[in-house]
Protein backbone atom coordinates (compact mmCIF):
# COMPACT_ATOMS: atom_id res chain seq x y z
CA UNK A 1 0.00 0.00 0.00
CA UNK A 2 1.78 3.06 -1.21
CA UNK A 3 0.32 6.53 -0.72
CA UNK A 4 1.62 9.90 -1.72
CA UNK A 5 0.95 13.40 -0.55
CA UNK A 6 -1.37 14.18 -3.50
CA UNK A 7 -4.07 11.74 -2.35
CA UNK A 8 -3.15 8.84 -4.63
CA UNK A 9 -3.00 5.28 -3.34
CA UNK A 10 -1.79 2.14 -5.10
CA UNK A 11 -4.28 -0.74 -5.30
CA UNK A 12 -2.77 -4.02 -4.11
CA UNK A 13 -4.83 -6.05 -6.62
CA UNK A 14 -4.84 -4.09 -9.89
CA UNK A 15 -1.55 -2.33 -8.99
CA UNK A 16 -2.81 1.00 -10.34
CA UNK A 17 -2.44 4.34 -8.60
CA UNK A 18 -5.94 5.65 -7.90
CA UNK A 19 -7.44 8.61 -6.01
CA UNK A 20 -8.05 7.84 -2.34
CA UNK A 21 -11.80 8.29 -2.99
CA UNK A 22 -11.66 5.09 -5.09
CA UNK A 23 -11.00 3.07 -1.92
CA UNK A 24 -13.52 2.10 0.75
CA UNK A 25 -12.64 3.12 4.30
CA UNK A 26 -11.20 0.54 6.67
CA UNK A 27 -10.57 1.08 10.36
CA UNK A 28 -8.14 -1.87 10.40
CA UNK A 29 -5.55 -0.34 8.05
CA UNK A 30 -2.91 2.15 9.14
CA UNK A 31 -3.70 4.82 6.55
CA UNK A 32 -7.52 4.50 6.49
CA UNK A 33 -8.60 3.11 3.10
CA UNK A 34 -8.63 -0.58 2.21
CA UNK A 35 -5.73 -2.13 0.31
CA UNK A 36 -7.71 -2.56 -2.91
CA UNK A 37 -9.88 -0.17 -4.89
CA UNK A 38 -13.68 -0.26 -5.23
CA UNK A 39 -13.39 -1.47 -8.83
CA UNK A 40 -11.55 -4.58 -7.65
CA UNK A 41 -14.15 -5.11 -4.90
CA UNK A 42 -16.96 -5.02 -7.46
CA UNK A 43 -15.17 -7.32 -9.91
CA UNK A 44 -14.47 -9.87 -7.17
CA UNK A 45 -18.23 -10.11 -6.45
CA UNK A 46 -19.25 -10.91 -10.03
CA UNK A 47 -20.38 -7.39 -10.92
CA UNK A 48 -23.82 -7.63 -9.26
CA UNK A 49 -25.28 -6.47 -5.96
CA UNK A 50 -24.84 -9.09 -3.21
CA UNK A 51 -28.46 -8.64 -2.05
CA UNK A 52 -30.60 -8.02 -5.14
CA UNK A 53 -28.31 -10.06 -7.45
CA UNK A 54 -29.34 -7.86 -10.36
CA UNK A 55 -28.46 -4.21 -9.93
CA UNK A 56 -25.05 -2.79 -10.68
CA UNK A 57 -23.15 -2.47 -7.39
CA UNK A 58 -21.66 0.88 -6.60
CA UNK A 59 -21.28 0.84 -2.81
CA UNK A 60 -18.79 -1.17 -0.78
CA UNK A 61 -20.81 -2.19 2.28
CA UNK A 62 -19.08 -2.51 5.63
CA UNK A 63 -19.87 -3.21 9.27
CA UNK A 64 -20.05 0.12 11.08
CA UNK A 65 -18.71 -1.41 14.30
CA UNK A 66 -15.63 -3.19 12.92
CA UNK A 67 -15.10 -1.53 9.54
CA UNK A 68 -14.96 -5.01 7.90
CA UNK A 69 -16.18 -5.07 4.28
CA UNK A 70 -19.19 -7.37 3.85
CA UNK A 71 -19.82 -7.01 0.13
CA UNK A 72 -20.71 -4.70 -2.71
CA UNK A 73 -24.28 -3.41 -2.99
CA UNK A 74 -26.40 -1.27 -5.27
CA UNK A 75 -27.57 2.09 -3.95
CA UNK A 76 -31.03 0.83 -2.98
CA UNK A 77 -29.85 -2.20 -1.02
CA UNK A 78 -27.13 -0.21 0.73
CA UNK A 79 -29.68 2.44 1.72
CA UNK A 80 -32.14 -0.23 2.93
CA UNK A 81 -29.54 -1.82 5.22
CA UNK A 82 -28.76 1.61 6.60
CA UNK A 83 -32.43 2.35 7.23
CA UNK A 84 -32.76 -0.94 9.11
CA UNK A 85 -29.61 0.00 11.08
CA UNK A 86 -28.00 -3.36 10.22
CA UNK A 87 -30.37 -5.18 12.61
CA UNK A 88 -31.09 -8.71 11.29
CA UNK A 89 -34.21 -9.15 13.46
CA UNK A 90 -35.74 -5.99 11.97
CA UNK A 91 -34.85 -7.17 8.44
CA UNK A 92 -36.45 -10.58 9.09
CA UNK A 93 -39.66 -8.90 10.29
CA UNK A 94 -39.64 -6.68 7.20
CA UNK A 95 -39.23 -9.74 4.95
CA UNK A 96 -42.08 -11.54 6.74
CA UNK A 97 -44.24 -8.43 6.37
CA UNK A 98 -43.54 -8.15 2.63
CA UNK A 99 -44.24 -11.87 2.19
CA UNK A 100 -47.60 -11.40 3.90
CA UNK A 101 -46.73 -13.57 6.90
CA UNK A 102 -46.61 -10.92 9.60
CA UNK A 103 -49.76 -9.76 11.34
CA UNK A 104 -51.88 -12.08 9.25
CA UNK A 105 -55.02 -12.82 11.28
CA UNK A 106 -56.07 -16.43 11.78
CA UNK A 107 -59.80 -17.20 11.77
CA UNK A 108 -60.56 -18.97 15.05
CA UNK A 109 -64.38 -18.90 14.89
CA UNK A 110 -66.89 -17.01 12.74
CA UNK A 111 -66.02 -13.35 13.21
CA UNK A 112 -63.21 -14.13 15.69
CA UNK A 113 -59.63 -13.65 14.59
CA UNK A 114 -56.36 -14.29 16.36
CA UNK A 115 -53.52 -11.87 15.61
CA UNK A 116 -49.94 -13.06 16.03
CA UNK A 117 -48.09 -11.46 18.92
Amino acid sequence: MVSDEQGVKRCSRCEQGRPRAAFAGDKATRDGPRAYCRGESIASRGGVCCVSLSAVPAHVDHCHETGRVRGVLCFSCNAALGQFKDQPDVMRRAAAYVEGNAWKPTLVAPGVYHLPS
